[in-house]
C-alpha cells in the first residue's frame, strides 16, 4: 500500500444533507480493482465525522469523484508517451465523460479530499498555526494532525503567496499555493480544514513525530522571508524540507 498524507474540509453538519458515517475497514485498506484502476478504500458515498469545539463536522468522501479527478490529473502531470502508456488515451475519454456525467448530475460536487502519496506537501503547512498541531494516538502508534478554520486557512495562503511574490519567486513557487488557496476558497468560511498525516505518520517513529515543527518552520520561513532576512528564511525552510525529503523521494522510487 503506498502511504498517504490527507487534507480534508469539514462543513458543518447541519449545512449538508445527511450522510452515512463512514466506518473504517478493521483490517485495514483492501486493494480492489475497478474498471479504471485501483483503488484502496470503499466506492459507498458516505462521510467522515467528528465533533470541532463542540459542533459536529462532517467531510463527504465522493470516492468515485476523487477517483476521476486523480486519474486525469495524474495524466495531465504527464504529458506526451509516458502519460498515455500509463493511463491509455480511451480510459481518459471515459473518466472525463463520466466526470462531466457527475458534474452536471450535481453541479456543487466537489472533492473535500486532497491526497499526497509518502509525504505532506510543505505548502499543505502554510495553512495552519504551529499551535494547531496536535500529536495524537491512532491505534498503536502516534501521528500529527492540524484543524483550522476556513477562514484563516485561507487568509494564510494569500499572506504566503505575498511573500513569495514580493520576494521574487516565480510561478514554479507560486502556482501550487495560489491553487491551493483558490481550492479552499469554494468552501464556506465555518468550514474546518484538517491535515491528516495518515499513514504517512507510519514512515517516522514516534520519537520522531514529537520532534515534527515543520509547520513551525515553514511560517517562521515566511516571516523571516518577509523582514527581508533570507539567510533566516532559508535556513528555516531547509529544516522542513531536510525533514520530508527521503519520504518525498519515494514518489521518484520507480
Amino acid at each position: 500500500m503506498i502511504a498517504s498524507a490527507y487534507l480534508r474540509v469539514y462543513l458543518p453538519a447541519d449545512e449538508l444533507s445527511p450522510f452515512t458515517e463512514h466506518v473504517p475497514n478493521p483490517i485495514g485498506p483492501v486493494l480492489q480493482s475497478s474498471d479504471i484502476g485501483l483503488w484502496d478504500e470503499p466506492l459507498t458515498e458516505d462521510a467522515f465525522a467528528i465533533e470541532w469545539q463542540n459542533r459536529p463536522f462532517v467531510c463527504p468522501r465522493y470516492p468515485r469523484l476523487r477517483m476521476l479527478e486523480g486519474l486525469l490529473a495524474f495524466h495531465n502531470a504527464y504529458p506526451g508517451t509516458i502519460g498515455s502508456t500509463l493511463v491509455p488515451e480511451q480510459i481518459v475519454r471515459r473518466a472525463a465523460l463520466e466526470l462531466e456525467s457527475l458534474y452536471a448530475e450535481n453541479p456543487s460536487a466537489r472533492s473535500f479530499i486532497l491526497t499526497s502519496p509518502w509525504h505532506v506537501p510543505l505548502r499543505w503547512f502554510v495553512a495552519f498555526d504551529s499551535e494547531q498541531r496536535e500529536l495524537v494516538q491512532v491505534a498503536d502508534s502516534a501521528s500529527i494532525r492540524y484543524r483550522n478554520n476556513q477562514r484563516d486557512a485561507t487568509r494564510r495562503l494569500h499572506r504566503a503567496r505575498r511573500v513569495l511574490a514580493e520576494a521574487g519567486f516565480d510561478d514554479l513557487v507560486l502556482e501550487p499555493v495560489t491553487s491551493l488557496g483558490e481550492w479552499l476558497a469554494d468552501f464556506p468560511p465555518d468550514a474546518m480544514i484538517e491535515l491528516d498525516y495518515g499513514s504517512v505518520a507510519g514512515l517516522f517513529d514516534d520519537a520522531d513525530l514529537v520532534l515534527d515543527e515543520s509547520a513551525t518552520h515553514i511560517n517562521a520561513s515566511l516571516d523571516a522571508l518577509e523582514l527581508d532576512d533570507l539567510e533566516q528564511a532559508g535556513e528555516l525552510y531547509a529544516l522542513a524540507a531536510g525533514r520530508w525529503a527521503a519520504m518525498q523521494a519515494r514518489l521518484y522510487a520507480n
